[in-house]
Parts: C-alpha cells; structure tokens; sequence
C-alpha cells in the first residue's frame, strides 16, 4: 500500500503520488484557500471552496490525523457562504472576498 501523501493541493498533485487514483468530472473543482500539515506528526487542517458564480461559495474544512495504530480520523464540515468569491491571497493560498 502507497504512503498517504499529506501535500496534495490540486489533483495534478493526486495523480503524482497515488498511482491507481480515479478522477471524474473537474478535479479541481474545489479550490484550495489554505492548507497546513506534518506528514511528521501525522495531521492536516485544509479549508476549500467550491464557487457558485455570481452567488457564494460552498466551503469545507477537513481535519486528519493519524491515530497510534496507524489508521486515520478524518473530520469535514460545509457550509454556504453567501456573497462571496474565490480570490487570491498570500503564498500561493486564496481568500473569500465580497462579491
């Protein structure tokens, strides 16, 4: 079994490191705003949005962390935001801003 790969940001990345990876439709779909993890210490905390044009965007937040038999807890949650697009921000992330 391959390694879980902790730093994929977009599904270029995805195809890189997972060698039986199957995409359907826009990878890419949601965009990465911000990611921080330690393959390390095990975690990962990202926060990504899917933007409906001229509406708001859907965003979800994932956290991950490895548990001490080598198995992961994984946590998401989403939300609508209203009035708010996909920009970009500093370090190569991006930032909801006002429509």
């Amino acid at each position: 079994m391959e390694e879980k790969s902790l730093r994929n940001t977009n599904v270029e990345d995805v195809r890189r490191t997972t060698s039986d990876v199957v995409v359907v439709g826009d990878g890419d779909l949601w965009l990465l705003l911000s990611k921080a993890s330690s393959e390390i210490q095990g975690w990962m905390k990202s926060c990504k949005a899917m933007q409906i044009e001229g509406v708001g965007c859907v965003v979800q937040t994932t956290s991950e962390r490895r548990n001490p038999d080598g198995s992961w807890s994984v946590s998401d949650t989403q939300c609508f935001v209203p009035g708010v697009k996909v920009s970009d921000d500093v370090n190569g992330g991006r930032k909801l801003v006002k429509i």
